[in-house]
């Protein structure tokens, strides 16, 4: 059992820039509410491949996110096959151990698991991506004055969510889900790139 992960991450909040959890401080005013989108660059579960798959969260908690009181709807990726999809679920509900079980870790509640259309296109800070009937955004990258993509490395949250982390702000932002109750405005922008692996 095991799986080798290499990709990026792309997330907005309702905090305000910058992420409090990428120093591990309490989300503004007590409360944050996100959509993550997981895109494997390369990768395999149990030698389940599921390179150029996606994975979606949406959820929110109170207080600071290392209380472990975040509660998520997970979304697989409708074009996962049946064994990509049980691949997915073990890896990102902790059964098979290292950095993801420490992600699941912050989870106090999972409210639901579903499938849709999930769409990814961004690269250091900047692009778009959105789940279908769930959450739509995009996001621009924030820059030096010479061009250059501004970085955060070695934060707090950087160990189950990636490094180097690259910070941006909110262009659109929309969450259509009615489902689950997790509606927020999103103020902010974080793309990370993640590498996670278990013998």
């Amino acid at each position: 059992m095991g799986y080798q992960l290499k990709g990026r991450m792309a997330e907005i909040c309702s905090c305000k820039s910058l992420c409090p959890c990428s120093v591990g401080e309490d989300p503004d005013s007590g409360y944050c509410g996100f959509n993550w989108v997981f895109h494997f660059d390369e990768g395999q579960i149990n030698g389940v491949e599921v390179a150029g798959l996606n994975m979606g969260l949406l959820g929110n908690h109170r207080g600071n996110v290392f209380d472990g009181r975040v509660r998520v709807a997970v979304i697989i990726d409708e074009r996962a096959d049946d064994t990509q999809q049980a691949a997915l679920v073990e890896a990102f509900t902790g059964k098979a151990g290292g950095p993801l079980a420490d992600l699941v870790g912050l989870v106090q509640e999972i409210v639901g698991v579903t499938r849709a259309r999930i769409e990814f296109d961004v690269d250091k800070g900047t692009g778009s991506f959105a789940v279908q009937d769930m959450f739509e955004c995009q996001v621009q990258g924030f820059t030096a004055p010479d061009g250059t993509s501004t970085t955060l490395n070695h934060t707090m949250i950087g160990a189950v969510l990636g490094s180097t982390a690259y910070p941006g702000k909110v262009i659109r932002h929309a969450v259509t889900d009615t489902e689950y109750g997790l509606q927020f405005k999103g103020r902010q922008a974080t793309q990370t790139e993640f590498r996670y692996e278990v013998a």
